[in-house]
């Protein structure tokens, strides 16, 4: 009886809605998952269906329109999700032989996967540990296979690829020795906590301690530091535009059944924390000054670069990045940093100053046109303070206000990726870097980072 007149009231207040502008039912898809489930959408829309009276085929093209809307929407619903189940149940309705109900829906017909479509092999990003705190983040596709990913990570890392094998750690802790040509991300390894590539005597391939850092940093500083920017724009432009807008809002509500909702968005903020963590490895590998110096001068570069693209996310990573605190207890190196480099450092910095609830960044970001990628931590703070600091119902009405002010800062990633003019945000890049970047091998260990931050530059 209470889930009845909880859906009748529900089914009222969408009702009401699609009455209203297109913006308030934009709102409302948006942000519906704040106060109802979609299960309970979707029964309160079959009940809407179902109802019979005098205005029937006007509800129904009502709710159809809701439906197209909601399609065009979430364009990258799986098959068996409930949306799609209720997708088929109304199409049923075309056959019940009523003429006009056909045509509205003839015109409404684009119900298939838009992005969804373009990915027969759906990209995935992995983790896979070569020691116990660092590992090589890989870049690949769902249908993997075990001896393909050894082979990349192979390549990455220099080693031998004969003598190495990929061991899945489950949770209880439990080892299992992955086949060569078995699928990565099979059903069966569901459990697993981590991937972790060792030698064939069980023993680690590499330590970060014995790590060949003079190697690594002749070929980083190699890299032309615009294509590293590039490549860097590149890669979180794909992720970016793959996030779809409700995430924002299941991430913020951190709901047990929003799991599988949220992965572009988890991908990109993986992907921001993975950045910051590779500049600090490659700074704290670096075992001489004045190599650390040019990585230092290096990686402002490219910060540089990438506000200059309208990257903010890789902006905000490699700042943050320096400024952890095991890299800028560095004195020594910093202080044979040229000032220009310090104050242009110094510059970029102050746009990531958290002062005035990040004023200076919010005034920067507002200038920039787009395509443009924002930093997502930022936005979602925004989004969880509006939702923690306003009732979702006032005197048992949805407060839809909340809900306009929660889905006018979610449309912000919408209007960062509109361009009128037709562009992209990103542009060709070198292979080479490319491949670097895709495949960045990072400590995400801080006692470790520690650790050899201390050894370059001893506490004295």
């Amino acid at each position: 009886m209470i889930l009845c007149c909880f859906l009748t009231k529900m089914s009222n207040a969408y009702y009401m809605f699609c009455s209203f502008s297109e913006n308030l039912l934009d709102d409302f898809l948006l942000t519906y998952p704040v106060f109802m489930s979609t299960s309970d959408l979707c029964q309160a829309l079959l009940g809407r269906v179902k109802e019979q009276g005098r205005d029937t085929l006007l509800r129904k093209r009502k709710v159809l329109h809701l439906l197209s809307q909601w399609s065009s929407l979430c364009a990258d619903l799986p098959r068996d999700d409930e949306h799609a189940k209720l997708f088929l149940k109304v199409r049923m309705e075309r056959r019940e032989g009523n003429k006009a109900l056909f045509h509205q829906l003839s015109l409404k017909e684009n119900w298939h996967p838009v992005r969804g479509a373009q990915r027969d092999r759906k990209e995935v990003w992995c983790r896979v540990y070569v020691t116990i705190d660092s590992y090589v983040s890989v870049r690949t596709h769902g249908e993997v296979s075990v001896q393909e990913l050894l082979s990349t990570v192979a390549e990455r890392l220099d080693c031998d690829e004969d003598d190495m094998v990929l061991m899945a750690v489950t949770y209880p802790g439990e080892k299992v020795l992955l086949q060569s040509d078995q699928c990565v991300f099979s059903s069966s390894l569901s459990a697993a906590e981590r991937l972790h590539v060792c030698r064939r005597d069980l023993t680690e391939i590499m330590s970060p301690f014995t790590d060949n850092g003079q190697q690594r940093s002749v070929k980083m500083l190699s890299m032309n530091t615009w294509d590293v920017a590039v490549s860097l724009t590149n890669c979180d432009w794909s992720l970016f535009s793959n996030v779809h807008e409700q995430e924002l809002v299941y991430f913020t509500l951190s709901r047990d059944t929003s799991t599988g909702h949220m992965v572009a968005l988890e991908q990109l903020l993986q992907r921001c924390n993975e950045t910051q963590q590779w500049v600090m490895t490659e700074v704290l590998l670096c075992p001489t000054l004045c190599k650390r110096v040019q990585l230092f001068k290096k990686f402002i570069k490219i910060a540089a670069h990438c506000k200059a693209q309208r990257n903010l996310n890789s902006f905000f990573a490699i700042i943050m990045g320096l400024n952890s605190p095991a890299v800028s207890r560095l004195t020594q190196t910093w202080e044979k940093v040229p000032g220009k480099f310090r104050k242009l450092f110094s510059e970029l910095e102050s746009l990531t100053d958290p002062s005035l609830n990040h004023k200076a960044y919010r005034d920067a970001f507002r200038k920039m046109k787009s395509p443009k990628i924002p930093f997502l931590p930022l936005l979602l703070k925004d989004i969880t303070f509006i939702h923690e600091g306003n009732k979702t119902f006032l005197d048992n009405l949805v407060n839809f206000d909340k809900l306009h002010m929660i889905a006018d800062t979610v449309r912000i990633i919408r209007q960062c990726r509109t361009d009128h003019m037709g562009n992209m945000l990103s542009q060709k890049d070198s292979v080479e870097v490319r491949t670097y970047i895709n495949y960045l091998h990072v400590i995400d260990n801080q006692q470790t980072l520690f650790e050899l931050s201390h050894r370059l530059e001893p506490r004295t």
